[in-house]
């Protein structure tokens, strides 16, 4: 009764607007002019148009509001009503008796009382995020032969089959909406946007050639929006072009998602350049940019390593949405300053880390992050951030970020730091190279710590490595300075030997 009291409304709105517009219009008697004087009738016809038109103005005004008003009130009731379907529907999935007594009264009750399929759209849009539901909602209502459903709705399920994977379904649905004569740009559209989604690029452009062909459907802006968001992904930059310049040939207007397509494309290909002209037209054009827009600007500045726009970019958005929503960004900018050599990086990553959540740990950021500190000699830290990689089973296989780590404490003298290391490193299965024990032979012997420097040989010997040329001019210079002692004397020759054995000759 509401919905039916509502729609009065709107009558007696129209009603009562047309009786205005008839009252301040001028009688036809009015305009004889062999009956009125000339400046009576100069003023009477001004003014009376002046009045009409100031007064009709404000009456279109008000009634416009509460047609508005009245169609968001409608619409509104719509999602109401299908809502409390959904959950009856939700609540009787298992019992199949109920679930299909539900949809035969119910259901065909709400779905016949907008003659429009809006009903039905509104339901499929709900379950969504349970596809095979909304499937069975949908295969339920082609059986239903009394009412033919509209393009609309074939579009809906062809993209339902798409989010439960199954290309043949969506493709079965599309071939009886051609074989009913439903086929529109939308049913197009939406195979297009099933393949798409599932990897098909090739099945996706070949729907399209089929949409140029037909003589009664045309290409729209979400048509060239998919084509341009497919190659942008597979970096095939030059079609992407292509298809965005026989768009504008087509006379049909990019839309925000057509720019937003295109500077995703340019940023997956890394053209810095291209990506950075979009954004600008945007910005200077009639379609302004949206959230989606400056987030993959944010992303394409910090792969770019461009800090500078980054940070802008970062405090256009907005930290706490970032920080609640886009932890990926977070990294992707954590990322760009452990590249970087801003004298501030430390500082901005340590801010920026705060940001992610504790289950949000990734070892790869870890390890950029130890890189970072090593780099910058920061003991302390870089091993709270390797204790922190032992902790979580991280392992590490790159030589060159060990051979960082045991740079950094050869050069700040922490010894006992790098034997610490060397140990965990090794019993964790990371990458244990020949320059670890390298460095750590050398600081035991520059402490005079030989019988530690020799452990260390043994060690090597555990990770089948043998004794190089710098092994043996590192144990000579060691033995050297204990040439006092007997025993070491001893050792000195014995590895003077061993390096003549080599072929390495005697060190100078």
């Amino acid at each position: 009764m509401k919905r039916v009291f509502r729609i009065s409304e709107i009558t007696a709105a129209k009603s009562e607007l047309l009786c205005c517009h008839r009252r301040f219009s001028v009688p036809k008697s009015l305009t004889n002019q062999t009956t009125i004087p000339t400046s009576t009738r100069w003023f009477s016809t001004e003014e009376s148009h002046s009045l009409s038109s100031k007064t009709m103005s404000d009456l279109y005004g008000q009634f416009a509001d509460k047609w508005a008003y009245a169609e968001v009130r409608a619409k509104e009731e719509l999602i109401e009503k299908v809502s409390v379907f959904r959950d009856e529907l939700v609540k009787n999935v298992k019992d199949e008796n109920s679930f299909e007594n539900l949809l035969e009264v119910k259901g065909w009750k709400l779905f016949t009382m907008y003659s429009n399929g809006a009903a039905l759209l509104e339901l499929l849009r709900l379950l969504e995020s349970n596809p095979h539901l909304a499937m069975k909602v949908f295969n339920w209502r082609r059986e239903r032969e009394d009412r033919p459903m509209s393009s609309e709705e074939y579009a809906k399920g062809i993209k339902i089959a798409g989010r439960m994977k199954n290309v043949d379904l969506a493709l079965e649905i599309f071939a009886e909406a051609t074989t009913k004569r439903i086929k529109t740009t939308s049913t197009y559209n939406a195979l297009m946007g099933v393949y798409m989604w599932n990897g098909l690029s090739e099945k996706c452009q070949l729907v399209y050639h089929d949409l140029k062909q037909d003589t009664i459907c045309h290409p729209t802006s979400a048509t060239f929006n998919m084509l341009i968001s497919i190659f942008g992904y597979r970096v095939l930059i030059d079609q992407m072009e292509a298809v965005f310049q026989e768009m504008k040939d087509s006379n049909i207007a990019p839309t925000l998602t057509t720019y937003n397509n295109l500077i995703a494309g340019y940023l997956t290909a890394w053209m810095w350049e291209s990506m950075e002209n979009t954004y600008r037209m945007l910005e200077t054009g009639s379609i302004r940019p949206d959230l989606e827009t400056r987030l993959l600007m944010l992303r394409g500045y910090a792969h770019s390593g461009n800090l500078e726009k980054m940070e802008e970019m970062y405090n256009i958005i907005g930290g706490p949405h970032i920080r609640e929503k886009h932890i990926p960004l977070i990294r992707a900018m954590i990322c760009a300053y452990c590249k970087s050599s801003n004298r501030n990086r430390v500082k901005r990553i340590e801010e920026l880390m705060k940001m992610i959540p504790e289950n949000e740990y990734r070892p790869w950021l870890n390890v950029l992050i130890i890189r970072v500190y090593a780099q910058e000699d920061l003991v302390d830290q870089m091993d709270r951030s390797i204790d922190e990689a032992f902790d979580r089973n991280t392992s590490v296989n790159a030589v060159k970020i060990m051979q960082t780590i045991a740079a950094t404490y050869i050069r700040n003298n922490a010894v006992e730091n790098l034997a610490r290391f060397v140990k965990r490193a090794g019993d964790s299965g990371w990458r244990i190279c020949r320059s670890l024990f390298h460095g750590l032979l050398w600081m035991f012997a520059s402490h005079k710590r030989i019988e530690e420097m020799e452990e260390v040989l043994v060690e090597m010997e555990r990770f089948n490595y043998g004794c190089s040329k710098r092994t043996f001019v590192i144990l000579y210079k060691a033995y050297s300075e204990q040439e006092e002692d007997e025993g070491y004397k001893r050792k000195l020759h014995r590895v003077l030997g061993l390096m003549c054995k080599h072929g390495y000759g005697v060190p100078s």
